[in-house]
C-alpha cells in the first residue's frame, strides 16, 4: 500500500510539473506572439516531452512554414538512417590509353566524382587541397607519366547537370552559401575576393582572387559603403557561367574577403590538377575539359581503364557535423542526391526530397504535405515544414545508436544545444534541452515575416526558449 501511494504521487507531481511547464511556456509564448514585431507575422512552437513523445505545448503546430536552416536537422537524421554513419564517397584517378617508354599517356586523365562534398575542403587532415593535388601528382609520376597527350577530363556525371535546386534565388546562388552540388564539388565549390575600399561611394578595388580564377571573367561593381555597414556584396552568377559580376557595397572600414560560388567546380578540379602538374613539369597538351563540355562539342568520353588512387571522404557523421555546426547549405544538397543515387532512384534533388517524406510517413507516419520542401538544406524560401513534424522527427532519434553523434553536430545558442536558421523575414530553431525539474524536452520554434530587427527578435525567441530551460 505504501509503494502504490507513492507511485501515485510520483504521477501526480510529475503531471503537475509537466502542466506547470506547458503553461509556463503557454504564457511565454503568448506574450511574443503579441509584440509588435510579430503585428503582421506568424510563428509555431512545438515542444515535445523527448522521452515518451507526449506534446506539452503546440501552438501553430500543424501550420507550414519557411525552416530555414533548421531543416538541416531532418536532412541529417534522414542521412543517419539511410546512409549510415560511416558511409563515405569516393574520388576515382584514372586513365584510359596507353604509356609508351618515353613516359606520354597516349589517352586522357580522368578524374571521376562519386559525389564528395569534402574534395578539397580545408576542413579534414585528408580533403585539404594541397594534400589531394600532392598525391595525385605523385601517383601519376609514379607510375611513369611525363606527358599526357589526351585532356585532364572531369568526370561529373553522376550528379547530373542540374546542380541548383529549384527554388534557389538568383541572390543567392552566385555566393558561397548558394554553392550546388556537384558530383565533383572541389574545396567546397567556393572561391575568396579580397576588395580595398575607397571613399564613401567611390569603387572598392578587387585586389585579387584566391585562388586565381583565371578562366573566369569576374566584373566588379563594388562601391564603397559607410564605416559600420559592413559587407554587402553580393556575387551574381549561373551554373556554368564563365562570368560572375560582382555588385553591392564593402564597408569602408571592413577587413573582410568576400567568398563566391564557383559555376563550374569539376572544371576548376581539373584546372587545379593541370596547374600542379605543370609545376612538377607533366604537360597536358590539351588542357583540361569536363566531361559535360565534351557532350556539347560531340566528342565522345573513353572511360577509364585504369585506376590509380582513390580519395575517400571522411565518414558521414564528421560531416554532418561540419553540416550543422557551420550550416554548410551544399553538404545538405549532397546528402538529398546521394539518398536518391543509393536508394536507386533518379539522382535530382527533387526524387531525394521525395524519399525524405516518404521515409517519415512510413517511420513516424507524419503526414508528406507537412513537409514541402524543395531542398535539403532550408536556402529555398519556398519550403515549408511544420514544427510539430520537425520536433517529432527530433523526438525519435533519442534511441538511435547514432544519436550522440547527431546530437554532437548541433550547435550551442543561447546556451541550449539547438539548430538554427536564418533566411529574409524568417528564423527559426530547433533541438534539445532538459528542464530545471529534469524533463527531457524537443523542440522547434519558427517566426515567419516578423518585422524590425532580427536581432531583436532573435532576443525575444530566447526568452521564450529560456523558459524551457
Amino acid at each position: 500500500m505504501k509503494n502504490f501511494l507513492f507511485i501515485i504521487l510520483t504521477l501526480f507531481i510529475s503531471s503537475g510539473s509537466a502542466q506547470s511547464l506547458s503553461q509556463k511556456i503557454e504564457n511565454a509564448y503568448n506574450s511574443f506572439e503579441n509584440d509588435q514585431q510579430m503585428s503582421h507575422g506568424i510563428s509555431s512552437l512545438s515542444v515535445l516531452n523527448a522521452e515518451t513523445g507526449k506534446v506539452l505545448f503546440s501552438r501553430n503546430g500543424n501550420t507550414g512554414l519557411a525552416t530555414a536552416s533548421t531543416l538541416k536537422t531532418i536532412t541529417a537524421a534522414t542521412a543517419f538512417h539511410l546512409l549510415g554513419k560511416e558511409f563515405s564517397w569516393e574520388t576515382a584517378l584514372a586513365y584510359n590509353g596507353s604509356i609508351s617508354a618515353d613516359g606520354t599517356l597516349n589517352g586522357d586523365v580522368i578524374i571521376t566524382g562519386g559525389g564528395d562534398p569534402t574534395l578539397g575542403s580545408p576542413r579534414y587532415e585528408q580533403t585539404k587541397e594541397e594534400l589531394i593535388l600532392k598525391k595525385w601528382y605523385e601517383a601519376l609520376s609514379r607510375i611513369g607519366i611525363k606527358r599526357i597527350k589526351g585532356h585532364i577530363i572531369a568526370d561529373d556525371r553522376l550528379f547530373g547537370t542540374q546542380t541548383m535546386p529549384v527554388g534557389w534565388t538568383w541572390q543567392d546562388m552566385g555566393n558561397y552559401y548558394g554553392a550546388g552540388p556537384s558530383s565533383l564539388t572541389w574545396r567546397e565549390n567556393q572561391f575568396d575576393l579580397i576588395f580595398k575600399p575607397g571613399s564613401v561611394g567611390e569603387p572598392a578595388v578587387l585586389i585579387r582572387s584566391e585562388p586565381e580564377m583565371g578562366y573566369l571573367k569576374i566584373v566588379n561593381e563594388v562601391t564603397t559603403g559607410r564605416p559600420g555597414t559592413g559587407d554587402n556584396v553580393y556575387a551574381y552568377s549561373a551554373p556554368y557561367s564563365e562570368t560572375v559580376y560582382l555588385r553591392g557595397t564593402y564597408g569602408q572600414d571592413l577587413k573582410k574577403d568576400i567568398a563566391a560560388s564557383v559555376p563550374d567546380p569539376a572544371y576548376d578540379v581539373a584546372y587545379r590538377l593541370l596547374r600542379r602538374l605543370e609545376q612538377g613539369n607533366i604537360q597536358a597538351v590539351q588542357g583540361t575539359i569536363t566531361t559535360r563540355q565534351l557532350s556539347m562539342i560531340g566528342k565522345p568520353f573513353i572511360n577509364a581503364s585504369k585506376v590509380i588512387d582513390i580519395q575517400t571522404s571522411p565518414s558521414l557523421d564528421r560531416v554532418i557535423y561540419w553540416f550543422n555546426q557551420k550550416s554548410i547549405n551544399l553538404f545538405g544538397e549532397h546528402l538529398i542526391k546521394t539518398m536518391a543515387w543509393k536508394q536507386g532512384k533518379d539522382i535530382t534533388t527533387a526524387q531525394g526530397v521525395e524519399i525524405v517524406k516518404d521515409f517519415w510517413n512510413k517511420k513516424l507516419g507524419i503526414d508528406p504535405d507537412a513537409m514541402n520542401m524543395y531542398d535539403g538544406s532550408g536556402l529555398s524560401p519556398a519550403t515549408r515544414v511544420t514544427s510539430l513534424a520537425m520536433a517529432q522527427i527530433l523526438q525519435s532519434l533519442k534511441k538511435e545508436a547514432w544519436f550522440s553523434s547527431y546530437y554532437e553536430s548541433l550547435p550551442v545558442y543561447n546556451n541550449m544545444k539547438m539548430k538554427s536558421g536564418s533566411i529574409s523575414d524568417v528564423i527559426a530553431y530547433a533541438g534539445y534541452q532538459t528542464s530545471s525539474s529534469g524533463t527531457p524536452l524537443v523542440f522547434s520554434f519558427i517566426i515567419n515575416n516578423y518585422n524590425g530587427s532580427s536581432s531583436a527578435v532573435r532576443q525575444k525567441i530566447f526568452k521564450v526558449l529560456d523558459v524551457l530551460k
